[in-house]
């Protein structure tokens, strides 16, 4: 039978993590392609208390919800970003969704018509790429350096093309790891404030830092003026777990409540269960969720560490990539006329795999990038598969030069 599938579905191209995720899966290949968390850190026992303290008080945990979110939930994400990001909300100002991506996807859908612009770092988050196209966006990349948007050409660029929102990941990006210095978070908000175009800052990583420098979230510069501008999102993905799907966005209530429409066609509302869970993590009596995140840290950094020391042996020397300061991921950057994706497929030969880096692009792509992930292996996996990654880069570079 010849399905007839529609326009919106046939222009998304697949996942090129996930292709890479099927491509390694059954075989003993070393990974560093996905965005892991590492699963042997996931609060099993507190999440087990929290359901019996969620169940304990009767079966509302698996009934229908606000399509908003549970109030209980909503509330002390509130407090919470008060408490650490200095970002004010109010509980109907927030939306929680089905992990972070939703709230990309609920964001655009909410906004976009077809050929509307939206702007870009570049590289930028794949998955939001996708999303963005799926729209029939006209998706417009900002020149980037490892302080953020290049103010200039996006005031241009604001100007030429009048977006609809500007897209960001501006803490640990995903995926360059780069954080955005506050002049150009400033530069930013008063581009858009001064175009009054909206700003979709997304932080999955935020809290993941290895050292003590905080950079403010654009979204608590805005602080709380009567019509926002800046809508943030984040996600107890990779601070709890990923498979409790929750993600949330705070955003104008106008936004919020067009944005709660469209969440209403897709899934009615988020896991009930899931978010009354992670409401009762949120009292320090059940989880101590700071303390946790200061260990998550710990862990990454010294894997972050070690893959950094595979990075300085002399195969490397000719690439360039920056030590991160938080966040999942190190932006590696081959010579100059080296394909990546040429590349995967030596080091899939030898036991390793990673992402190239042209699916982040909009537009024309770097091919000699790739995204390496060091938060899910343990250190000695991590040295293991540098090692196979270092021996396929020098057998693929003989190829290359026909040694």
């Amino acid at each position: 039978m010849q399905y007839n599938f529609s326009a919106r579905v046939r222009s998304v191209e697949s996942s090129v993590v996930r292709d890479i995720l099927k491509l390694t899966q059954g075989k003993s290949i070393i990974s560093f392609a996905g965005g892991l968390p590492a699963d042997e850190l996931f609060p099993i026992d507190a999440i087990r208390e929290a359901s019996g303290r969620v169940f304990s008080q009767g079966p509302q945990a698996l009934q229908y919800g606000l399509t908003e979110g549970a109030v209980v939930l909503r509330e002390r994400l509130a407090a919470r970003m008060k408490a650490n990001r200095g970002i004010q909300a109010e509980v109907d100002e927030i939306l929680v969704t089905s992990g972070s991506q939703q709230a990309i996807d609920l964001f655009a859908r909410a906004l976009l018509d077809p050929g509307d612009v939206v702007l870009v770092e570049n590289p930028t988050y794949l998955a939001c790429l996708q999303v963005l196209g799926s729209y029939n966006a006209r998706i417009i990349p900002v020149e980037s350096d490892s302080n953020g948007m290049v103010p200039e050409d996006l005031a241009a660029k604001l100007k030429e093309h009048n977006p609809k929102f500007v897209y960001i990941v501006p803490t640990f990006s995903n995926p360059t790891g780069r954080v955005w210095s506050l002049e150009r978070r400033q530069a930013l908000l008063n581009l858009c404030l001064e175009h009054e175009v909206l700003v979709l800052e997304d932080d999955p990583y935020g809290d993941l830092k290895f050292t003590d420098n905080n950079v403010p979230n654009i979204a608590s510069l805005e602080g709380k003026p009567e019509e926002r501008i800046v809508a943030y999102t984040s996600t107890f993905s990779k601070t709890v777990a990923p498979g409790l799907r929750t993600g949330w966005i705070v955003a104008d209530k106008q936004v919020i409540r067009m944005m709660a429409r469209a969440k209403q066609s897709a899934d009615l509302h988020s896991s009930v269960l899931d978010q009354l869970i992670l409401g009762e993590m949120l009292l320090p009596e059940v989880f101590d969720l700071d303390g946790h995140i200061r260990k998550l840290s710990g862990v990454y950094k010294e894997r972050m560490e070690t893959m950094a020391s595979e990075l300085q042996q002399e195969m490397w020397k000719d690439a360039k990539w920056n030590t991160p300061q938080g966040g999942m991921f190190f932006w590696v950057e081959l010579p100059e006329g080296l394909d990546a994706q040429a590349l995967l497929k030596v080091a899939v030969e030898k036991g390793v795999a990673f992402v190239p880096g042209t699916s982040f692009y909009a537009g024309e792509p770097n091919r000699n990038t790739m995204r390496l992930n060091y938060s899910f292996a343990e250190p000695s996996v991590i040295r293991t598969g540098m090692e196979r990654l270092t021996d396929a880069a020098s057998e693929f570079l003989g190829r290359y030069s026909g040694v």
